[in-house]
């Protein structure tokens, strides 16, 4: 596999410094300081991470004064093969050089045609032979709103079913379905997960739980909520903390659907083009959706937003969804590019491969540090919630609040890792019919936290709380040391690695090791931090 990158301390091609550094360092703050003045305050990335890019290859960007990072925010997902790959390049410098129209509305031309030639070629099966493609202007948020307005305008219906945590833009209509809404007109229903489960019980009695609270709310007649004109999902809730969904509860929420002649929305604006390990996330769980968004790395790091979904919802009136940037041909030849790369590259393969491996020494890190509450993610897109210590309990002691192989390693339950092993409803001890939800809970074979005082029988003692100041912490500690990360989840506690899909094995074990320097500063309390090495070093000689 031909994978172009920059190693780390590696220096660019064609860049020669031509500055002194102090005058560097004063052009860098001159800049942010005139953004400070000028610019919204509504900016957000800017503020966490005050850098002034000017060069930029595979995973490393360089700054205006003189250093150099490693880039695991991958512009939140866009860049699926990092900043300025030759195949990108060359894709966009090719039109550019043919004197092709750039702006062209929805006009059909040979650059939108190979484009949606290579999307179709990489849809899930069931779904490529009988599909329709809609392109919306730019941004994810639009490809939201189309597909809530083609759902309703296919059903005649109007409510929208999504799920607590979820993140699927900030226009009007896609900030009601996401988490923090503040007016609700979409009906709310809990999303699967282990750590911080709605129920308590977290594993697959959770999610079977979770399945069963949607089925409720869906057929009671006094609910509340009517037949709705769709449901939508993220198949790993990215902004909400990265939380996969179990498989077989994604196949549960097909079934529930297409029962009741409710489209399914597959939201893959971040998780899509090999991010998780397959091409498009819903692919782990083998359902075909209804109506999938995309965005993001779709356009090969250019503006780039569609909606693909089934052909018999194809009801639009011409104009019933539109925009003036809707035919951004350069996206459309860099989107080629890059869907054909990680296609013929196996880089989905490789994404899933190295995403465990960091996974797994990612959760050893959890043993070590219990500021660590979990660590989660599908492929490359990685989460590791930091949370608050519990009182009188010592760093570096490697317990979570469960004990050995409780909050920060696997037991019975399954806790920890890719959020939950998959369950099938008709797993052990029977079929859905078979198994009530007492019979559910025995045959998963939950343990009992429970006794004098303690938790309910079945259900897992409740995790720590969240530690939004560590994870700004720990963000802090990594650009310190030339990392870049992002932050997510419901108190922003989450630290997100979010690498393209290029990225190197030497590349990984440097993010890793800056990263674990990182969580060792803020673990034990002094901000620069000896390193992780230094520290073990110091205590295997008596010295720490």
């Amino acid at each position: 596999m031909a994978v172009t990158e920059t190693a780390p301390g590696e220096a660019m091609a064609g860049h020669t410094p031509v500055e002194e550094p102090s005058t560097a360092r004063s052009a860098h703050e001159g800049i942010l300081r005139r953004q400070s003045a000028r610019e919204s305050a509504a900016r957000t990335y800017a503020r966490a991470l005050p850098i002034v890019p000017v060069r930029a290859r595979g995973l490393t960007i360089e700054g205006a004064d003189g250093r150099r990072y490693l880039d695991c925010l991958s512009g939140a997902g866009t860049l699926a093969l990092g900043h300025n790959h030759p195949v990108v390049l060359e894709a966009i410098r090719k039109v550019l050089d043919s004197g092709a129209p750039l702006h062209v509305l929805d006009l059909a031309t040979p650059v939108k045609d190979a484009f949606i030639t290579e999307l179709f070629r990489t849809l899930p099966p069931g779904l490529a032979d009988h599909a329709r493609v809609q392109f919306c202007s730019p941004a994810g948020t639009d490809a939201v709103e189309a597909a809530f307005k083609l759902v309703r305008a296919a059903t005649g219906r109007n409510g929208m079913l999504a799920f607590a945590g979820a993140y699927h833009g900030m226009t009007a209509g896609a900030l009601e379905a996401s988490g923090d809404a503040f007016d609700v007109r979409v009906a709310r229903l809990p999303y699967p997960q282990d750590y911080r489960c709605p129920f308590g019980v977290g594993g697959p009695h959770g999610a079977e739980l979770a399945a069963r609270w949607t089925e409720s709310v869906l057929d009671d007649p006094k609910s509340g909520v009517p037949l709705p004109a769709g449901m939508i999902l993220e198949p790993v809730q990215g902004e909400g903390g990265v939380l996969p969904a179990p498989d077989a509860w994604m196949r549960r929420m097909r079934r529930i659907t297409a029962d009741r002649s409710i489209p399914l929305i597959a939201d893959e604006v971040q998780t899509g083009v090999g991010r998780t390990g397959a091409f498009w996330a819903v692919e782990h769980s083998g359902i075909t959706p209804d109506v999938m968004v995309l965005s993001k790395a779709i356009g090969g790091s250019l503006p780039l937003s569609v909606v693909v979904y089934r052909d018999d919802l194809d009801v639009w009136e011409p104009g019933a969804h539109a925009g003036t940037f809707r035919g951004n041909q350069l996206a459309m030849a860099a989107g080629t590019a890059t869907m054909a790369y990680v296609r013929e590259n196996g880089l989905t393969e490789r994404a899933a491969t190295l995403g465990a491996r960091m996974l797994d020494q990612l959760r050893g890190l959890s043993r070590e540090f219990s500021v660590i509450g979990d660590v989660r993610g599908r492929g490359l897109m990685i989460g590791m919630e930091m949370v608050e210590m519990a009182e009188g309990e010592g760093e570096g002691d490697g317990w979570g609040v469960a004990g050995p192989g409780g909050a920060n390693g696997p037991d019975e339950t399954g806790r920890s890792g890719q959020s939950t092993g998959p369950y099938e409803a008709g797993g052990p001890g029977g079929s859905d019919e078979d198994r009530g939800a007492a019979g559910s809970l025995g045959s998963v074979g939950l343990r009992s936290a429970g006794g004098e005082g303690g938790v309910m029988p079945g259900s897992i003692p409740p995790p720590r709380p969240a530690s939004s100041e560590r994870a700004v912490a720990v963000q802090r500690e990594c650009l310190r040391r030339g990392l870049i990360v992002e932050l997510g989840g419901r108190h922003a506690s989450v630290v997100r690695l979010l690498p393209p899909l290029t990225i190197t094995d030497e590349q990984a074990t440097a993010v890793l090791d800056r990263l674990a320097d990182a969580v060792a500063a803020v673990a034990r309390g002094h901000g620069s931090g000896a390193g992780r090495q230094q520290q073990r070093r110091r205590r295997s000689e008596g010295t720490g």
